[in-house]
């Protein structure tokens, strides 16, 4: 294993060995190595690499490095800055996963399940990529997540911008059973006041998280942004959770013959109720 320390180093390792795989806290990889199912050639450690084990403020956003621990974000002091992260981040799993995996490794993976990424995609969040010869572009978490900017053999994600609204963020996910565990479905909710806006992102039950964006502008809408941002009606509140999960988990489509689409499983519709339940406790809270 070859363990640089900085992060062009690193980019400079992977550039020389091509088939090699970076690794922070291994988490995923030794998973997929357990199961027979990766068998790399090599190993770039990155966690010897300080600039990405932490963050800074820039221009209203927050720099997050890579190297972030899921229980590093779970403390107080980063919970005051992206609650929402911070949420996602306690919820990522027991203690052994979340001192090991890092933000880093929850985006490159890419799992539907990973935590990180609705509240990533709610918030709008971009990636620093690092390149060789000290290259750095910019691409939306959301573009690499749906596999429109694919990351090079020799780059690496290197900090992850978020843009810091000051404004409630909620994050909650639905597990099937007690305690931390593998979400079924989570829900971001994060207001944007300075926009007059809404965002919603719902995580696990698609390869990538989902944005109904027709429920934001719509429950945004309602939203007295001049005032204290008091509760809706709990009606309100039911219907936004009722769209953002036809949104997401939408009925069949006809079938050419015009015969009736089949009804939805009792798996899916408890599904959808499930999302329902999330998005709508999840705004509940963001404005009470």
């Amino acid at each position: 294993m070859t363990l640089p320390a900085s992060l062009d180093e690193a980019v400079a390792a992977l550039a020389a060995m091509p088939a090699a795989v970076p690794v922070a806290g291994g988490t995923d990889l030794m998973a997929a190595v357990n199961r027979g199912l990766l068998r790399p050639a090599g190993l770039v450690g990155l966690g010897r690499i300080n600039e990405i084990r932490g963050w800074q403020y820039q221009d209203g956003h927050a720099l997050l490095g890579a190297g972030l621990t899921h229980a590093r974000m779970g403390r107080p002091d980063f919970a005051a800055l992206i609650p929402a992260l911070a949420a996602a981040a306690r919820a990522a799993g027991p203690p052994q996963i979340r001192n090991a995996g890092t933000l880093g490794g929850n985006i490159a993976s890419a799992a539907p399940t990973g935590d990180a990424l609705p509240v990533l995609a709610a918030l709008e969040a971009t990636l620093v990529i690092a390149g060789p010869d000290g290259a750095r572009r910019e691409i939306p978490v959301s573009h690499l997540l749906a596999g429109r900017d694919m990351l090079a053999p020799a780059e690496l994600i290197g900090y992850v911008r978020v843009p810091l609204l000051h404004a409630p963020q909620v994050f909650l996910k639905a597990t099937g059973r007690t305690g931390p565990g593998r979400a079924t479905a989570s829900v971001a909710v994060v207001l944007d006041p300075a926009r007059r806006g809404v965002r919603c992102a719902v995580g696990a039950i698609a390869p990538m998280p989902l944005r109904p964006l027709e429920a934001e502008r719509w429950i945004a809408s309602l939203i007295d942004w001049d005032g204290e941002r008091a509760a809706l009606a709990p009606e309100a509140l039911g219907a936004f959770g009722e769209y953002v999960a036809a949104a997401c988990i939408p009925d069949p489509a006809p079938s050419v013959d015009g015969a009736p689409p089949p009804p939805l499983s009792p798996a899916v519709l408890h599904l959808r109720r499930t999302v329902a339940a999330l998005a709508r406790r999840a705004l509940g809270r963001a404005l009470s």
